[in-house]
């Protein structure tokens, strides 16, 4: 399940990189009055066209986001709130582009978040079955060692 995870987090970081990748490409060469009309002045003062990770209201990504209480049943479900939240923001985003090239990869970025969702589900189902499995084996803890 930890591998699972690391490479989870690890896609999702590729998601943040892809994602950044498409809005440098959308407005590298857009001209004052583009952004301007685009509304993106208060970003432009404070980033320039440089890639910044806020949310859609100008809040910057912090680790603040990332949960984890430390119990497996509720971090699993944690991520799979994560999970579906990001496919309902790929599903949004695609209802607002017309752009294919846009289109396409949040499309791939979306399914990958269903896949995800479906991974931790997994995850959570073994998590909840496995003290009740036939492959639970207690392990009898050694006594003193004898002189």
């Amino acid at each position: 399940m930890r591998i699972f995870a690391a490479d989870a987090g690890t896609e999702e970081l590729a998601h943040l990189e892809m994602v950044g990748t498409m809005v440098h490409q959308l407005v590298e060469n857009a001209s004052m009055d583009e952004i301007k009309r685009a509304d993106l002045g208060g970003y432009y003062s404070d980033h320039d066209k440089a890639v910044y990770p806020v949310s859609a209201s100008g809040v910057p990504f912090t680790a603040a986001y990332l949960q984890s209480k430390g119990d497996p049943i509720t971090d699993l479900i944690e991520d799979m709130a994560a999970e579906q939240k990001a496919r309902s923001t790929y599903e949004f985003l695609i209802n607002l582009a017309d752009d294919p090239d846009v289109i396409d990869p949040l499309r791939f970025l979306r399914e990958r978040e269903v896949v995800h969702f479906q991974r931790f589900g997994e995850a959570l189902r073994i998590v909840e079955e496995y003290p009740s499995s036939t492959k639970f084996f207690p392990v009898k803890t050694p006594g003193p060692i004898k002189k």
